[in-house]
């Protein structure tokens, strides 16, 4: 059924008008006819300053000075602009040059055309002055609570203007974070895929990492992931830098321990690497071996062919920078057969507010054997984050690596 959008517009419950860009009434409904206490006839066709003219009894009032502001502010940035409290006073419909004192609460935003030029201006106006009239007040006594409605506007719009810049940093900081996290180059014929997710309507991304290297000597590799503490691009810059770190120390470590060990004596001296966790996994493929160790990350999953899936959770230690003195790590080494598969993640994947984490483990466990059949790595991969991750989204970032072994 066709939309009679002029209908509606005379029927929202709040008041609003439509300016053309020199500033004079192409239209308003009724609601904001009944606000302002005048008829169509006196406001469509008409300047603004014209139709409701400020108090010349009154020269320190400033309403329509800062009203006309916010509407050129509206063409030049093209954007909505929502004006702090305002004093506008209006003229009595009964007694011509009696001004009747009112307060009102503007939004003012632009309406786009097909090719992107301004073509009207939406006036959105909600009276407060009955809010601020209490039996007995003083005229003093409004003023004040007007003033305190105005801060409270202007908070609101700082909320704002933080928002926007808080939206800004977090497409700024993603952007470094798909530069840091690219797809790992191969690592020799193995078969392996890399999935990040970054929180949806939140600023919790960029802390998290994955990684794959190739180790010398023998058909070796590393797998790792890790989780900043922190978010923005504060925290991609040290996940980036903690995952430079361990992937050169990998190369030449001894074991995952080792490697785990230096990276805890760089984070120490890494402002905001602070409890980051992280876990690695040297998989030998000549011996067929995972070799592990955590600093205080979620243990990784051996996926069997056959069937189930093993927590690899016999080698768990705090967070890299968590003991005043780093001192070695444990580490454990498990078997595997082929038709085997490796999974590592962050806590994004299983954490749930109100929910125990060895819920979320038991979910990602039983998720992996239900999907044991799939073949390729890149769509078990897709098929964990179905299963795991909310349609809406998560409030964390997530990485997820599956190595087919």
């Amino acid at each position: 059924m066709p939309i009679d959008y002029a209908a509606v517009f005379q029927a929202l419950p709040g008041a609003v008008a439509l300016l053309d860009t020199e500033l004079v009434f192409v239209d308003a409904n009724l609601a904001f006819l009944r606000q302002a206490g005048r008829s169509r006839d006196q406001v469509v066709g008409r300047f603004l300053f014209d139709a409701f003219p400020p108090n010349p009894g009154d020269r320190g009032a400033a309403g329509a000075r800062n009203l006309e502001a916010s509407l050129r502010r509206v063409l030049v940035k093209r954007e909505v602009d929502t004006m702090a409290l305002q004093r506008y006073d209006v003229e009595s419909r009964e007694q011509r040059g009696r001004w009747e004192e009112r307060y009102w609460s503007p939004v003012n935003a632009p309406v786009f055309a097909p090719d992107g030029h301004i073509v009207l201006l939406i006036h959105r106006v909600e009276e407060v002055t009955e809010l601020l009239r209490v039996s007995g007040r003083t005229g003093g006594e409004r003023h004040l609570e007007a003033e305190l409605y105005s801060r409270m506007r202007e908070l609101h719009q700082v909320n704002e203007r933080l928002r926007k810049a808080h939206a800004r940093e977090r497409e700024v900081a993603l952007a470094l974070q798909r530069a840091m996290l690219p797809v790992p180059a191969a690592v020799g014929q193995h078969r392996f895929a890399v999935r990040y997710r970054p929180a949806v309507g939140s600023l919790n991304v960029c802390g998290d990492w994955y990684d794959l290297v190739k180790l010398v000597g023998g058909d070796r590799i590393a797998v790792a992931v890790g989780d900043v503490v922190g978010h923005g691009l504060a925290a991609a810059g040290v996940m980036g830098q903690l995952r430079s770190a361990l992937s050169a120390t990998s190369r030449v470590a001894r074991g995952p321990a080792q490697a785990l060990e230096v990276l805890g004596r760089y984070a120490h001296s890494l402002e905001g690497a602070q409890s980051t966790s992280a876990v690695t996994a040297f998989i030998d493929f000549d011996q067929h071996t995972i070799t592990y160790s955590s600093a205080g990350h979620p243990p990784p999953v051996l996926l069997r062919g056959a069937g189930g899936a093993d927590l690899l959770d016999q080698a768990t230690d705090p967070p890299l920078d968590a003991a005043v003195e780093p001192s070695p790590r444990p580490e454990a080494t498990v078997s595997f057969t082929g038709g085997d598969a490796l999974v590592l993640y962050t806590d994004g994947l299983i954490e749930r507010r109100h929910q125990d984490i060895d819920t979320g483990l038991g979910q990602l466990l039983d998720s992996l054997d239900g999907n044991r059949h799939i073949t390729t790595p890149e769509a078990l991969a897709d098929a964990v984050l179905r299963d795991l991750l909310p349609a809406e989204g998560m409030t964390d970032d997530t990485a997820l690596v599956v190595v087919c072994l």
